[in-house]
């Protein structure tokens, strides 16, 4: 969206406030971000998703495969502990997070370790 024409189809299909060239201009620079209204419209004159717009592919990217591990390797058990989990306090629940973390520390210095006495 260069230039003046790029500038008058953003303002031909957003229905607030005209912007100018020079705020299409920053944007394009990286020295602004546009609201998330403009950022929409953006979107669906480039035909790209606005995440992808305001956060990149790498981001996008990221979040997918975040997704998909969660829908392919949290069983039914784990969606119910992760749901209890969420109904307790915010106290409890940071309780439990140092616990598990600190389980997570331990088992990882247990992997390390059995590692190194069998030649691995």
């Amino acid at each position: 969206m260069s230039g003046p024409p790029g500038v008058h189809l953003f303002n031909s299909q957003y229905w607030g406030r005209s912007v100018s060239f020079q705020a299409v201009s920053r944007w394009i620079k990286g020295e602004a971000i546009p609201t998330q209204d403009k950022l929409l419209v953006l979107a669906g004159l480039l035909k790209v998703e606005p995440e992808v717009l305001r956060f990149g592919v790498g981001v996008r990217r990221a979040v997918q495969a975040h997704r998909e591990r969660w829908e392919k390797d949290v069983d039914f058990l784990e969606r119910e502990t992760f749901d209890a989990f969420l109904q307790l306090p915010a106290p409890q629940r940071k309780l439990l997070r140092e616990v598990i973390l600190t389980f997570v520390k331990a088992h990882g210095a247990e992997t390390k370790s059995a590692q190194g006495t069998d030649g691995g």
